[in-house]
């Protein structure tokens, strides 16, 4: 085995190194250096040292026989350890590698879902003589496979640790004749890459006699851990293989946190994390940006501390704190108070951070501006310029989650069961829920959730959370429209889906001619309106009853010379404050309703002023239901009624269809598009703000009557049939599903009140429940009692035929032949009506509103029809639907 290559120094001061103790010869001798005294191993005692390179690494010394192999490598018999030419401060310098052959070993760490390559550890020993300690350390680096270099002045291991930032210094603090360790550990520490690096003091062994001394100087020098000395290779290994896997593993995951970090910096969504006390500590620059805070006035604060904006509803910070204690995922909509003191709508993320032991550690909040409200828009679009590079906005799913790591999909089976000890109306609002998921008219895209809720039962974690994200997307797109199935073959069915649920899109044949409407803006012969006070007797009598879903709306045109809606609206408006909340007179209201009822046309069988009278009863109703009430707040409750009350104001008496096939100006002027809708709403609001008198918004501010108006015109477009099956299969999807499988996951205990307390942070979920609302409302007619239903057939049956007739006299295309008062079967038209219309919307109702008395008129009504029909058919010996 060779030896460790001699160095010498002669008597005139020229310093030797030989490389083989079998030479002795003068030309293998290499000069290094001039010195003044003899050098004994690697290390020189005086003035000589200043001429030896300052970072030494050893070359091909031999391997002590306590060393052993390296970690990872078979050493062969009188093999020696390799070195690696390398540059390092300035000097020539050897570091060792991690394998035999020169080539160094990798790392793979893991750090939540990141992989990290770690390269092999570098090690910067700091002794300013060699002794048995240094050759320790040296040794246990190469068994351990780290790369190590050797300093011995102050000057080069700084130069030396900021050209390589080794991983473990280890620095001679056991005396300080040569340098101070405590001034070299400041003087790294000092540095920006020394952040990550564990420095290893050596210090002097102690007698058993001695007191061991604090380690408190040494930590507040800058060194994380302390070796007694001992040169022994095993120990020094030891202690380096615990610094890697422990401090130096941790400091690598710290360092790969910095890239996460610049991704949130850069994220364009606002970022805020906060302890589990709510201790805010971290805010991104977006963050900042939308808030109006520099981050050092808000890290370390407790939320509470912050200002809080007036417009959230009182519990919702309750039903916040509810859920992401529990560490579930909150989202929805919420207000929050700028620095400036402007309230911003927010659609906000809260996740709960768990470690192992499942203790909440932090709360991650994303945050977004709530760009439908008016309020926001100004600072949306600065928001938008100052950091927004590009056209990165997506759409985003507001329906309402309550949900752990997995959604559950729902077993109707287990629904309908579970409730089968319970009371009637129960298991009827069971059976309402049941029917839901055997709809006979399914959308293709309901088709769709529901394979993808059955798959998500057994898959794994990560495929449960994506399935989420696809069911967000897609409930959130307009993918609701329905394939008509067999149903088309029954001609009255075909033709109530052509005459209800088509724009009229159809080539007029014949002479044509344009059917148009003046539209009547007069205020004038309006008699003076009554107080509430002063309602005839008769007609105050009625009132007494329109809480109750059976009121005889019929009764109530008779007595008031066919103007209901007046006195119902000035009765219900009262009881729903709605003077008190537009902050308008009861005599403004009066002149309101009066021109709005003028405009609704006497002369029609069915869309008159009776029908809207009867819209709004219904939908009074509707909004004094406990889960309606506690979904929707005031300003619902007032937009519910208004749009109610207008909803088909100026209706001609003739369908969507019918306009569009003769052309008339209002289709025209809506592209055929909603025509009717479009206008009723247009036309409700011209004749408001026309006159200051009947104007019931002119004392709100701005920002509510926008929302109103929003919210109004919404719902009144709701009723146009085109989008039926849109709205239903959304309701049933977003508010339905998820609220059935939260109530079954949770066994009815406390659901309800979670379960609305999240749809009421959801405005996209708040927009279905009134549109939904509106539209029950609207045909309500098949569930009211039935001499009131057989009524409401009877007239919209009239309309029809005179329809029929008109459009035969003009020559236009029938749009409903089955619609011939000569030939017509009223019973068959409700029972198509029923079948292809009512009955899935109001399931999908009762199971959300709980409505059993409107469940079981449906049920005797539908039961009258078909009795009706067949009996009808027998007469005419004629097969009836049930032998088809």
């Amino acid at each position: 085995m060779g030896c460790a290559p001699s160095i010498h120094v002669s008597q005139s001061g020229v310093i030797y190194c030989r490389d083989s103790e079998e030479s002795n010869s003068p030309h293998q001798t290499t000069t290094i250096s001039q010195g003044t005294a003899t050098l004994h191993g690697l290390f020189v005692k005086t003035d000589a040292a200043d001429a030896i390179p300052s970072v030494l690494a050893y070359r091909s010394r031999p391997l002590p026989p306590s060393a052993g192999p390296r970690r990872g490598e078979r050493r062969e018999p009188g093999a020696s350890a390799r070195a690696r030419a390398s540059r390092c401060c300035g000097v020539e310098a050897e570091t060792q590698t991690s394998d035999a052959d020169g080539k160094a070993s990798t790392t793979e760490v893991h750090i939540g879902p990141m992989r990290l390559t770690q390269d092999p550890i570098q090690v910067l020993l700091i002794f300013a003589k060699e002794d048995k300690q240094s050759d320790a350390f040296w040794w246990a680096c190469d068994r351990a496979g780290y790369r190590c270099n050797i300093a011995r002045t102050s000057e080069s291991a700084l130069e030396c640790f900021l050209d390589k930032h080794q991983e473990i210094i280890v620095i001679d603090h056991r005396n300080s004749r040569y340098f101070d360790g405590e001034d070299i550990c400041r003087s790294i520490r000092a540095t920006k890459p020394s952040e990550h690096t564990v420095i290893l003091a050596v210090v002097p062994r102690i007698s058993a006699d001695e007191e061991e001394s604090s380690v408190l100087p040494l930590i507040n020098a800058g060194f994380d851990r302390q070796f007694m000395e001992n040169s022994s290779i095993t120990a020094c290994y030891n202690e380096l293989v615990q610094i890697e896997h422990g401090e130096v593993r941790s400091q690598f995951k710290l360092r790969a946190c910095n890239a996460v970090f610049t991704a949130l910096d850069h994220c364009q969504e606002a970022i805020e994390i906060t302890s589990e006390d709510h201790v805010i500590q971290y805010v991104n620059p977006a963050f900042e940006q939308m808030m109006g805070y520099h981050k050092g006035e808000l890290i370390g604060k407790e939320l509470t501390e912050l200002p809080s904006s007036d417009k959230n509803c009182a519990d919702l910070l309750d039903t916040i704190n509810t859920f992401i204690k529990k560490g579930k995922e909150w989202q929805g909509v919420y207000y929050a108070r700028r620095k400036s003191g402007d309230s911003i709508q927010q659609h906000v993320k809260i996740n709960p951070v768990i470690d192992q032991g499942g203790k909440i550690r932090h709360f991650v909040s994303l945050k977004k501006l709530h760009c439908t409200n008016e309020d926001n828009k100004q600072l949306y679009k600065s928001h938008c310029d100052e950091t927004y590079t590009g056209d990165n906005s997506q759409s985003e799913s507001h329906s309402f989650k309550c949900k752990s790591r997995r959604k559950d999909s729902i077993d109707v089976k287990s629904i309908t069961s579970q409730s089968s000890d319970a009371p009637s109306l129960q298991t009827r609002r069971y059976s309402s829920m049941a029917r839901i998921h055997s709809m006979t008219i399914e959308a293709p895209i309901t088709k769709v959730i529901n394979i993808i809720n059955a798959a998500q039962e057994n898959s794994p974690n990560t495929v449960a959370e994506a399935l989420d994200r696809v069911l967000e997307i897609l409930r959130t797109t307009e993918l609701y429209s329905p394939q008509l199935g067999t149903k088309d073959e029954d001609p009255h069915t075909s033709d109530l889906v052509g005459g209800l649920m088509t724009d009229g899109l159809r080539r007029p044949s014949g002479n044509e001619q344009v059917f148009s409407k003046n539209m009547n803006l007069s205020h004038s012969h309006l008699s003076v309106p009554n107080t509430i006070n002063d309602i005839p007797p008769c007609i105050a009598q009625l009132l007494d009853n329109e809480e109750s879903w059976d009121f005889n709306i019929f009764e109530l045109e008779a007595v008031t010379n066919k103007r209901p809606l007046v006195y119902l609206g000035l009765k219900i408006f009262a009881r729903f404050g709605v003077s008190e909340f537009l902050n308008c007179s009861e005599v403004t209201l009066r002149a309101w309703l009066q021109v709005i009822e003028a405009n609704y046309h006497s002369s029609n069988s069915y869309h008159n002023s009776t029908h809207a009278a009867d819209v709004l009863h219904a939908t009074a109703f509707f909004l004094r239901k406990d889960r309606i009430k506690e979904c929707l707040d005031r300003l619902d409750e007032v937009a519910a009624l208004i749009a109610a009350t207008i909803h088909d104001v100026d209706h001609p008496g003739r369908t969507n269809s019918f306009l569009c096939n003769a052309g008339s100006e209002l289709a025209i002027l809506y592209n055929d598009m909603a025509v009717l809708e479009s206008h009723h709403t247009a036309l409700a609001f011209q004749l408001t703000t026309k006159d200051s008198k009947c104007n019931i918004f002119k004392n709100i501010d701005r920002n509510h009557y926008r929302t109103l108006r929003q919210a109004i015109i919404d719902m009144v477009l709701a009723t146009e049939m085109t989008k039926h099956f849109e709205h239903v299969n959304k309701f049933v999807n977003s508010i339905n599903k998820p609220m059935a499988s939260e109530e079954t996951s949770s066994h009815g205990k406390g659901s309800n009140c979670e379960c609305t307390a999240n749809i009421k942070n959801f405005q996209d979920n708040q927009t279905l429940i009134k549109r939904m609302m509106i539209k029950c409302a609207d045909v309500a007619n098949p569930c009211r009692p039935l001499e009131l239903c057989i009524e409401w057939a009877g007239r919209i049956s009239e309309e029809y035929f005179a329809q029929t007739d008109e459009e035969k006299r003009q020559g236009l295309p029938v749009v409903m032949p089955v619609f011939d008062r000569n030939t017509c079967s009223i019973p068959k038209s409700q029972i198509s009506f029923i079948d292809y219309f009512v009955t899935d919307m109001f399931d999908a109702w009762d199971a959300f509103a709980h409505l059993p008395v409107l469940m079981q008129h449906l049920a005797n009504n539908y039961k009258h029809w078909k009795t009706l029909d067949e009996l009808t058919c027998k007469s005419l010996s004629l097969p009836s639907e049930n032998n088809n």
